[in-house]
């Protein structure tokens, strides 16, 4: 599309959006770049400065524009898609071409609680590891990561490095850990103050909060809570329609 058609049932700013979408997904306006100006945009497509506005905010709230204060508006970097798969942050980054970091936040042992010792299917009082890190993809922050590690597993794991490596694979070459199961659920939340601090993002902006449990050979080995930048992240999942079920009548 690189037209407005007045003719048309789909709203003119809905257009615009599909036109300026085009741009950017075929680079002609590249990461960072900055748009036509709204004067640009309502001479060049005939439409008032409203509905250009009413599409420039549309792409702005879907995180593919971004507005700099007294500079303009901008092409923002292409989100990244959520893994629903048992795979590492840091393998992940590195599949996408992206340089992953880790930053080192606290790190203690812990008696389960109640919660934990129900999660873990262990008993209340079994020492837990906790440790937090800021997670980063070129130098940029990504996730806060809250991993709980079953002690008992990896008994020294706190005294280990683990800034800028992943957690999955020292526990597999150190500890022979292989995680071969897990559930995921994956819930929308706010970041609050320290959260948007340390991801640098504004205090209430929008997260994506994941609850992982990590099974090795049926035993529940890790609890990963993370919160990720939903202005970094978007969910990716393939739909199929199953077969209808047909049953034979003799």
């Amino acid at each position: 599309m690189t037209a407005i058609d007045p003719n048309s049932p789909v709203p003119k700013y809905f257009q615009l959006r599909a036109i300026l979408l085009d741009l950017i997904e075929n680079a002609e306006l590249p990461v960072d770049a900055p748009i036509p100006s709204e004067r640009e945009l309502c001479a060049k497509y005939d439409l008032s400065r409203m509905t250009v506005r009413q599409g420039v905010d549309q792409l702005v709230t879907e995180g593919r524009l971004y507005r700099v204060p007294g500079k303009g508006t901008f092409v923002a970097r292409p989100k990244i898609e959520m893994p629903l798969r048992l795979v590492s942050f840091t393998e992940d980054m590195l599949a996408r071409g992206l340089r992953p970091g880790a930053v080192d936040l606290t790190r203690r042992t812990v008696p389960a609680d109640a919660r934990l010792a129900r999660l873990f299917e262990v008993e209340a009082g079994t020492p837990i590891h906790v440790i937090e890190r800021l997670r980063t993809a070129d130098g940029e922050p990504m996730a806060l990561e809250r991993a709980h590690i079953l002690a008992s597993l990896a008994p020294d794991l706190l005294d280990r490095r683990l800034a800028d490596r992943s957690l999955y694979g020292v526990l597999e070459a150190v500890y022979g850990l292989v995680f071969d199961a897990g559930d995921q659920t994956i819930d929308a939340a706010v970041a609050d103050a320290a959260e948007a601090k340390q991801l640098h993002i504004p205090r209430g902006s929008a997260v994506l909060l994941l609850q992982r449990r990590s099974y090795s050979n049926g035993i529940c080995a890790e609890l990963g809570v993370s919160t990720y930048r939903a202005d970094r992240y978007q969910i990716h999942t393939a739909l199929g329609n199953p077969p209808s079920n047909q049953n034979n009548h003799n």
